[in-house]
């Protein structure tokens, strides 16, 4: 028994200089009277922070950011933050990052236009180098065609060339040989022609 009453003596002093807030969706009063037992001076918000001066089992003396001292029962006072506050918290801190998100998108997007127009140029540069080479390809295939052409008919004449030359070569016999005959016609009878 002595061992309970001594704990019991202990909590209120280990209690004193703690943070807490007030829970969730209540409204509770700030009294002057230790027991709450009068009417409320103040209300207090889902969510608002205050110091435990002293706590028991049932009220807790408080004191309020502004300086403002005053009991409020136990029952209402949780050491974490509601979520109600954490909720608060964490959409400030999303506006913000927001804001800072959008503000970085409008700083990086004229940087942006220009890498992507650079990109468009790389590609339309990328396609024209493309279909140059693929034209290179074909022209070196077609060289290599000429080349392997022009190696096996390197001995050779094309055929106009030698039907012309045969042509050249029959009617120059043709005169020569009429020459001859002429020139040994008159020789045998004695320069006269005789056809």
């Amino acid at each position: 028994m002595r061992l309970v009453i001594g704990l019991s003596l202990l909590l209120p002093p280990l209690a004193a200089g703690e943070t807490a807030y007030i829970t969730d969706r209540l409204i509770p009063g700030l009294h002057q009277a230790e027991d709450t037992s009068d009417r409320a001076f103040r209300s207090l918000e889902s969510g608002q922070e205050f110091e435990v001066l002293s706590r028991d089992r049932l009220y807790a003396h408080v004191r309020l950011p502004d300086g403002v001292e005053g009991y409020v029962k136990a029952a209402y006072i949780v050491d974490v933050k509601p979520a109600k506050l954490v909720v608060s918290e964490t959409q400030a801190e999303v506006d913000r990052l927001s804001a800072e998100l959008e503000e970085s998108r409008q700083a990086f997007a004229e940087p942006a236009a220009a890498i992507a127009a650079l990109k468009a140029d790389a590609s339309a540069l990328q396609e024209n180098l493309d279909a140059s080479q693929a034209r290179a390809n074909e022209l070196e295939e077609e060289n290599a065609s000429y080349l392997s052409r022009a190696e096996r008919y390197q001995y050779s004449l094309p055929y106009s060339w030698v039907i012309g030359a045969i042509g050249a070569c029959l009617i120059a016999g043709f005169i020569v040989g009429l020459w001859w005959v002429d020139h040994r016609s008159r020789k045998r009878h004695g320069g006269i022609r005789i056809y």
